[in-house]
Formats: C-alpha cells, sequence, structure tokens
C-alpha cells in the first residue's frame, strides 16, 4: 500500500467541528442557556442605548459620566451574546463566560431589589434568569453537550 493509499490514524483527542446533525442533538437545556443568556445580552444592550439616547437627547448633570455608563452597558452586551452564541453552536469556551455573567448579574438582581421604584420588577426578572441560567449551565446533559470533563476525568 503506498502512503497516499494510507489513512490517518486518529488518536482520538481531535475535536471535529460541530456539524448541522450534531446540532440537532443539542439538549433542550442548552438550548434554553443559550436563549437566557441571549436575553440578557438584550437587555444590557438595550439599557445602553437607552441610557445613551437619554443623554443625548436630556441634559444630564455629568454628559460624560452618562455616556460612558452608556457604551459600557452595551460593550458588557457583548459578552453574554457571544456566550449565547457559543451555547448555541456548541463550543465548550462558551460555558465560562455564561456562568460569570450569570454571578454577576446575581448582585445587580439583589441591588434592584431593594429600590423603591419600578426597578423591582426588572430585579425579580433578572434574579430569576441568574439562578435559571446557573441551573441550566451546570447541568450534566448541559456538560456532557459541552464536552466538558470533571478534573481527573478521563477522555474517552
Amino acid at each position: 500500500m503506498s502512503s497516499a493509499e494510507q489513512t490517518p490514524v486518529s488518536s482520538g483527542t481531535e475535536r471535529t467541528p460541530v456539524g448541522d446533525a450534531e446540532r440537532a442533538h443539542r439538549p433542550t437545556r442548552l438550548t434554553a442557556a443559550a436563549a437566557v443568556a441571549g436575553v440578557e445580552a438584550l437587555g444590557l444592550v438595550a439599557g445602553g442605548v437607552y441610557m445613551l439616547v437619554k443623554a443625548l437627547t436630556g441634559s444630564p448633570g455629568d454628559l460624560t459620566g452618562a455616556l460612558t455608563g452608556a457604551v459600557t452597558l452595551v460593550v458588557l452586551g457583548l459578552i453574554p451574546l457571544a456566550a449565547a452564541r457559543g451555547l448555541w453552536l456548541c463550543r465548550s469556551w462558551s460555558r465560562g463566560p455564561a456562568v460569570i455573567t450569570q454571578i454577576l448579574a446575581l448582585p445587580v438582581a439583589w441591588q434592584m431589589l431593594q429600590a423603591n421604584s419600578a426597578m423591582i420588577p426588572a430585579g425579580a426578572v433578572l434574579g430569576v434568569l441568574a439562578v435559571t441560567g446557573l441551573v441550566l449551565l451546570v447541568n450534566p446533559a448541559t456538560t456532557e453537550a459541552l464536552d466538558i470533563r470533571r478534573p481527573g476525568q478521563n477522555t474517552p
């Protein structure tokens, strides 16, 4: 057999790109986690755009501070957006940013719940989203679909 006819032997460590057939087997929990991250991303971006419009059309006391806050919210919205896309595509790297987003959302939700204003319902929604997102992201079906192994766990 010539070298051109030989088939390469796989070491079993290569990760093949996720195809449409594999995405069809995406667990519902992983799809839901991607949706939660996407909703949070949209909320951050919408909040940033609202602050930006308010700063440019109103008369804020500190225009620089208002613009900085608005741009910060929009940029922070890109993190859960990227995580949502990665979760949707079954990329293992995406769980880290998604978990961090959920953890950071919890104290924000708590502060919103402490306000005596219309922020209370928004804080409740954010808290429910954050807890739901965390539960979905640490679920065994999610970690298996993302091919995440526990320390010391042998690869198949």
